[in-house]
């Protein structure tokens, strides 16, 4: 049932127990029992809300960054993806398979912050070989929940 109250709580990490309980069939003391084991076990590993930064006054731009990394012996892509992570910058850190080998999601206030980020920070880094910079211009959905409300993008209304 571990997969079933995951799966509810990564859409609704505000349903209460009792809501919980209710949708698996379960008892509240046993639903309060799994989700305390695994935030312990760190399967959990913290809550956050899921936010639409394009509906208000967007305070930041994000960008995807492809990395491309010698890496080191006996360390692998472990040292330089932690080193990376450090950074406030960042907000996520992934290991790909394909043209590139990390991807790194970034945040700033300006297109400038990001660019001069990567220039000054990632691009520095000893095991980096190469950056690829994509800035994001609009978020449509994230962590599987839909930020639009069926918003139309006109570029495809040309008039000839």
């Amino acid at each position: 049932m571990s997969t079933e109250l995951l799966k509810l709580l990564s859409r609704n990490a505000r349903y209460s127990i009792a809501q919980l309980a209710d949708m698996l069939g379960a008892s509240q003391a046993d639903i309060e029992k799994q989700i305390k084991a695994l935030e312990k076990d760190g399967v959990i590993c913290g809550y956050k809300a899921v936010i639409d930064w394009d509906s208000i006054d967007n305070p930041f731009v994000s960008a995807i960054i492809e990395i491309k990394v010698v890496p080191k012996a006996d360390l692998g892509f472990e040292d330089v993806a932690e080193k990376i992570a450090s950074f406030d910058e960042v907000e996520s850190v992934y290991l790909m398979s394909g043209g590139y080998d990390l991807n790194v999601v970034v945040k700033g206030k300006t297109l400038q912050d990001v660019a001069q980020f990567v220039a000054r920070e990632l691009a520095t880094i000893d095991s980096v070989t190469s950056t690829a910079t994509h800035f994001v211009m609009r978020r449509y959905k994230e962590l599987d929940i839909c930020l639009f409300e069926g918003e139309k993008d006109d570029r495809g209304n040309i008039l000839i």
